[in-house]
């Protein structure tokens, strides 16, 4: 086995990576990989000097790429390289010192609270079977600010319905349990009575199915929500994650405290969750200007 493939080996077995992330690690050291070979004629890359890495760093930028998709590139390679260490492969890593390339500040816009209220009570959705998985899907996105392949791999055993809760198997097979609220809840009975009624189901386990009755799949969820939002928002970006930051958004505007956000978001240190935070500030100040009776002056 090559030292790629027990380290592809490591972040499944060992870190539980899920697979998207897995193929993103292996996709970054290929390339690196046959940089190398095309540009040094080196074919192992074990044992090489950072003069090496930065060339191919400078030809990323020199390329347009940006800073932000250089940096993650880059830390695959430092990862592999952390294993390598760890395995007794090499002595030291070469991207020890390595700093990262500055980037600019990532703000992702939310949508509004009536942007939501539009498309979950406006919107006309079929009274079948895609049309009810539709409306339930964007609904459980933004009721409990689940991931996309959160979505996708719950399945029948994880719904609690009696008790208004669903079990989450998040990042590296970290479980938590999310409540539904009761508008939800009562969007799963008309989606399992449409979903009843498919007439094959090959993937039983998994509780969204395409109409030809197997899980549905990352692009799938992603057309849906861009579909519905694109009638409600002029927003460029309407994607499954933006749901799962106006959730954070929404919730934290209403004096949610952070710590159960971070909690029904499934992030491990409240760093992750802060990001969250940009907006609701910008509504606190809108607030504090509106009643503070110093503003007045």
């Amino acid at each position: 086995m090559s030292s790629l493939e027990s380290f592809i080996s490591y972040l499944s077995l060992e870190k539980n990576y899920s697979a998207h992330t897995v193929k993103a690690y292996q996709r970054d050291i290929e390339e690196f990989t046959s940089f190398c070979e095309v540009e040094y004629d080196v074919s192992k890359i074990d044992a090489i000097d950072y003069s090496i890495i930065r060339s191919w760093i400078v030809s990323l930028v020199n390329a347009s790429i940006s800073n932000r998709t250089i940096n993650r590139k880059v830390a695959s390679l430092k990862a592999f390289y952390r294993f390598l260490q760890r395995i007794e492969k090499i002595v030291s890593n070469p991207l020890a010192k390595h700093k990262a390339l500055k980037t600019s500040k990532k703000i992702e816009v939310p949508f509004s609270e009536l942007e939501m209220e539009n498309v979950l009570q406006q919107i006309v959705f079929e009274d079948d079977f895609e049309g009810r998985r539709d409306k339930l899907m964007i609904e459980l996105l933004y009721t409990t600010g689940i991931r996309r392949a959160e979505l996708i791999n719950l399945k029948q055993t994880d719904i609690d319905l009696s008790r208004n809760t669903i079990l989450v198997l998040g990042k590296r097979n970290k479980e938590r349990i999310v409540p539904l609220l009761p508008s939800t809840k009562e969007l799963f009975y008309g989606y399992f009575d449409e979903r009843n009624n498919l007439e094959k189901i090959f993937d039983e386990p998994f509780i969204f199915l395409s109409k030809a009755g197997v899980k549905i799949y990352e692009t799938l969820v992603y057309r849906v929500i861009n579909k519905y939002l694109s009638e409600v928002s002029s927003k460029v970006k309407k994607s499954p994650h933006i749901l799962r930051h106006t959730f954070a958004t929404h919730l934290l505007n209403k004096g949610a405290d952070l710590n159960s956000v971070k909690e029904l978001l499934g992030h491990s240190s409240l760093a992750s969750t802060q990001v969250y935070t940009h907006n609701s500030i910008a509504e606190l100040k809108k607030v504090h200007l509106a009643a503070h009776p110093r503003s007045k002056k």
